[in-house]
């Protein structure tokens, strides 16, 4: 499901879930940074690292 059509869902939870999964994210970024690690993301169905530095130059944007 997209997260377009999740917004139209009769489920509470489902539609919840679409934010739960960005807090997720973020919190995910946070740890990474605090860290000193990488994240593994998916984008246009390519693995792809994303080193903490970036991350921080991320977060300042």
């Amino acid at each position: 499901m997209k997260a377009s059509e999740l917004q139209l869902a009769k489920n509470p939870d489902l539609i919840a879930s679409v934010a739960a999964i960005k807090r997720a994210a973020q919190q995910a970024r946070q740890t990474a940074i605090q860290t000193n690690t990488a994240i593994v993301v998916i984008k246009d169905g390519v693995l792809c690292r994303i080193s903490a530095e970036e991350l921080k130059k991320q977060a300042m944007t």
